[in-house]
């Protein structure tokens, strides 16, 4: 089992946070600060995931503003599908021929809240396949609960796409091997760190191929309860890219890797993924 590290040692200059909402209104005033925080964690690059109209502005434009550091995608999360309309799809299109935008998505099914009609996720999510395919982005996946539908769309629109990543595994590993035998890149977030459901994840975890592993803190969500106490306690409830190390190092003791080692994998992965280089 690798050795723990202090917060202060885990560096590693090429980790990458493939997902982090910071256009989310709780980064409003500490923007500057949270990638000082992450450059200070060892992260060289954060792709911040769009997800609505808003969101989607802001992401490009935080990300047109320092590409150095930042990406953007350009989506509609399932729970805001029934919103669809040809004005977001208009959007999402426009966005996605900015060099700044990496990825469209995030876009997919999410039966677990059933936030928006089951025919209008399915609807919206087509749409935004439509996209990705007519721009040649690869897309960023959603799915909690939808496994069933979600494959079957997914497999229908695969052979035209040009990269897909499953955004926030957290299932296990029957549905990993269906996502495998579809190509797909695999996103491992928080969800490894927590003991109380995590479990299937962390059991499908060693069976990822490193050649399709990337990591994200999905921030503002999913705090790592892997966190030592006094840290945890500063962050209140909010997870931000600073704390990416503790996912590494979680799915490093999981597949018996390095953490150094495996930050360095991941984010030659996410750079190939996302045409960082």
């Amino acid at each position: 089992m690798p050795a723990r590290l202090t917060f202060h040692t885990r560096i590693n200059p090429f980790m990458i946070d493939i997902g982090a909402n910071l256009a989310h209104e709780s980064f409003a005033q500490d923007f500057e600060a949270v990638l000082a925080r992450a450059t200070a964690a060892g992260l060289s690059h954060i792709v911040l995931t769009g997800s609505d109209a808003e969101s989607n502005s802001r992401a490009l434009q935080l990300a047109r503003a320092q590409p150095a550091m930042l990406s953007a995608t350009a989506g509609l999360h399932p729970h805001h599908a029934a919103h669809w309309s040809e004005a977001l799809a208009a959007q999402i299109r426009g966005n996605a021929q900015a060099a700044e935008c990496r990825a469209v998505g995030e876009c997919g099914l999410d039966y677990f809240r059933d936030l928006s009609p089951r025919p209008d996720q399915q609807a919206a999510f087509r749409a935004q396949l439509d996209i990705a395919v007519a721009t040649g982005l690869p897309v960023f996946l959603h799915q909690r609960a939808a496994h069933a539908d979600f494959v079957a769309i997914l497999r229908e629109y695969r052979p035209q796409l040009s990269a897909a990543c499953v955004h926030c595994f957290t299932e296990g590993p029957a549905e990993l091997e269906d996502y495998l035998a579809l190509d797909c890149h695999i996103g491992v977030t928080g969800w490894v760190c927590d003991e109380r459901r995590g479990a299937a994840a962390a059991e499908a975890a060693p069976m990822i191929p490193v050649e399709r592993l990337m990591i994200e803190t999905d921030a503002p969500y999913l705090l790592p309860r892997n966190l030592p106490r006094a840290v945890a306690k500063s962050a209140g409830r909010r997870n931000e890219p600073a704390y990416l190390p503790w996912v590494r190092d979680r799915l490093a003791e999981l597949r018996g890797d390095d953490p150094e080692a495996l930050g360095q994998a991941t984010a030659a992965t996410a750079r190939a993924f996302f045409g960082l280089d």
